[in-house]
């Protein structure tokens, strides 16, 4: 069973009581025993969780450290039949000096020590009365329960299938926090053993903290700082976990609460690794860092399949979610629009020529020039919408054509292409009566000429309607709608054009636009470049051609924006539309996706200029680049045999 890069994580906020460490230990203990139910790989407790972390001036005195030490010796006992990594934050000595330490443990052993780098002296922190930071102690090794161990901020260790790191709460704080350089040395997590206190705002603070740090550090961040138990004499601690992966939470405790808490997650290390691959700011970076390297320090442990997640895969990884949306549609809107007027002043335009069809992409196309020309101060009137029928358009089509160009204040142009068609059928010796790849791309190529020589007339441009998906599946006629003069929509994939022409419904139009927008989205989608049915409805459904958009975007999202092969596609797709769709379709689509993708490059070869809007993009110029004659017998040989 493959593992997919997924390793299973979590943060432990026991209760404690203060300067009692065989309670504590015990606390810990039930924590690492339900972990490992749950399948957890590694676990992070609070800082100083041995002991407590407010135990001030106690920490001076023998007892406590070597009770302390003592149950951390019980406890790597208790607990070495347990295949699961922990960090326990204890006050180790290191000869002369006192650390504020997390004890990396596994199996009995303990693997390492590391030391708190930054140690926090203001306001209601002292640690400095009692503890010397790594800076100060310098490294080297400790003698622990009886074990002599690495000690020091610069130790890496790998479990599982990750290599983490652990840096102790204020060393995220600082300027330039260890994390930095763990993750440019190659730690794919980090582990921060932490005992912030509750203040208004700070819990807030801390989240962008972590989320800002896994971002910038492409990786995962697994935090657990100390809650119920702790002194309240001056502060409260609210026992926050939480566990991020590069920017995106994935997991949250309950704060402030009175009960012991595990919060899990899957971190996916290989899609971390591959976010690092293509970062070329990145690999620079762990080039040059690759010259003082750090100890690094192997468990044994072997990767854990994973039969499932906890973690959430969304079925449409391009749609922003929640709050975001709102914000995220009116920025995919401003780019197009920016980049169109750009254009149009670049190439001292006179008009915009749209092919409008009825259809989301060119309903979207034209929402995106109206918006331009009120940008640039210019009248509707310079937009012409051409409606071109052709021997598949139907009434409602042609009619929501009609009727948006009307609402938007456009200058309406109509060609019906079937004369032309026909001639052109006479021409080359084609029997109409044959409606073959011929007939259909024949109406398509029409259509292109018709723009582009309307454009001459006019001294405008041809705005191209094609989208990311129908890029990706080379869904175009080739020098027929593959071909504009600027492709406004081609960084927005077919799920999120659908999400924006929704959203501008409800925010740019008025109500008369707003109900034909919204059947335009009722809509199937559809070329029409062939005969409509007798009772004059659509005939040719794009999505029972080539398949379902929702699912070709998820794998166009995985296949290019990490690189992922058909089988972890097709793992976390079973996730995603478990209730949808049967893996037996998935695995078709999937398929037909890798087929069309890789036979279809040479359409992206000659792409026409289109901003880019989100993380994937297709331009040869830009983000990829492919040769067009590529096997991908590779990729079909793993996608044959998933099941």
């Amino acid at each position: 069973m493959n593992h997919f890069g997924f390793v299973k994580v979590a943060a432990a906020v026991p209760s404690v009581k203060v300067a009692d460490p065989a309670y504590n230990a015990a606390q810990m203990e039930t924590c690492l025993r339900q972990a490992v139910r749950e399948g957890v790989r590694a676990v992070v407790f609070p800082e100083l969780g041995v002991t407590g972390y407010t135990c001030g001036d106690l920490f001076l005195k023998p007892l406590l450290l070597d009770a302390a030490e003592r149950v951390l010796g019980a406890l790597l006992r208790r607990t070495e039949s347990l295949d699961i990594v922990f960090m326990a934050g204890l006050p180790v000595r290191a000869g002369t000096v006192l650390l504020n330490a997390a004890a990396v443990c596994y199996r009995g052993e303990i693997l390492g020590v590391v030391p708190k780098t930054h140690l926090p002296n203001y306001n209601e922190f002292y640690e400095r009365r009692w503890f010397a930071s790594a800076q100060e102690w310098g490294g080297g090794e400790v003698e622990l329960c009886g074990q002599v161990v690495p000690a020091g901020p610069d130790l890496l260790f790998e479990a599982g299938g990750m290599n983490f790191g652990v840096e102790i709460c204020e060393d995220l704080w600082a300027v330039v926090p260890p994390s930095s350089r763990l993750a440019l040395q190659g730690a794919d997590v980090i582990f921060n053993l932490s005992a912030s206190n509750a203040l208004t705002g700070k819990y807030a603070y801390v989240r962008q903290l972590v989320a800002q740090q896994s971002a910038r550090c492409l990786c995962g961040y697994v935090y657990a700082s100390c809650g119920f138990g702790e002194s309240t004499t001056d502060v409260v601690f609210g026992g926050n976990a939480l566990i991020y992966e590069n920017g995106t939470p994935l997991a949250f405790s309950e704060r402030f609460s009175t009960q012991a808490q595990l919060v899990s997650a899957e971190i996916d290390v290989e899609r971390l690794r591959a976010e690092r691959a293509v970062n070329t700011t990145f690999r620079a970076d762990a080039a040059y860092e690759a010259a003082e390297p750090y100890e690094r320090v192997e468990t044994g442990m072997a990767p854990a399949p994973v039969l499932a997640l906890s973690r959430p895969v969304s079925a449409l990884p391009f749609v922003p979610k929640g709050t975001a949306l709102n914000e995220n549609c009116q920025e995919i809107f401003n780019i197009q629009v920016t980049g169109l007027a750009t254009r149009l002043a670049a190439a001292h335009a006179q008009t915009a020529v749209v092919g409008i069809s009825g259809g989301l992409d060119s309903t979207l196309a034209l929402l995106v020039c109206a918006q331009t020309f009120a940008k640039l101060d210019w009248p509707r009137k310079k937009i012409i919408g051409v409606t071109m029928p052709g021997f598949g358009t139907t009434d409602r089509t042609y009619q929501n054509a009609l009727a948006l160009m009307k609402n938007l204040g456009v200058t309406i142009r109509e060609v019906n292409i079937q004369k032309a068609c026909e001639q052109h059928f006479s021409d080359i010796g084609h029997n109409p009566k044959i409606k073959d790849v011929t007939y259909e791309n024949t109406q398509a190529r029409e259509r292109t000429q018709v723009l582009m020589d309307i454009a001459n007339q006019t001294g405008g441009i041809v705005v191209g309607t094609g989208d990311l998906s129908e890029l990706a599946l080379g869904w175009a006629t080739y020098n027929g709608d593959h071909m504009s003069m600027y492709g406004v929509n081609a960084g927005v994939p077919k799920t999120l054009v659908r999400l924006l022409v929704l959203w501008a419904a409800q925010h740019e139009t008025g109500k008369k636009t707003q109900a034909v927008l919204n059947d335009i989205v009722a809509t199937p989608i559809s070329p029409e470049l062939l005969p409509a049915t007798a009772k004059g409805h659509i005939a040719q459904k794009t999505e029972d051609l080539v398949g379902p958009y929702e699912l070709h975007d998820f794998f166009l999202y995985y296949f290019l924006r990490y690189g992922f092969g058909p089988a972890k596609i097709y793992f976390l797709a079973k996730h995603a539309f478990d209730k949808k769709f049967t893996p037996a379709v998935i695995k078709k689509w999937l398929q037909v996706f890798l087929k069309r993708f890789f036979a279809q490059q040479f359409k992206r070869s000659c792409l026409p200029d289109g901003p880019k809007v989100g993380s994937v993009a297709l331009s040869p110029r830009g983000d990829w680049r492919m040769p067009s004659d590529a096997s991908v017998q590779a990729w079909l040989a793993e996608a044959e045999n998933l099941h």
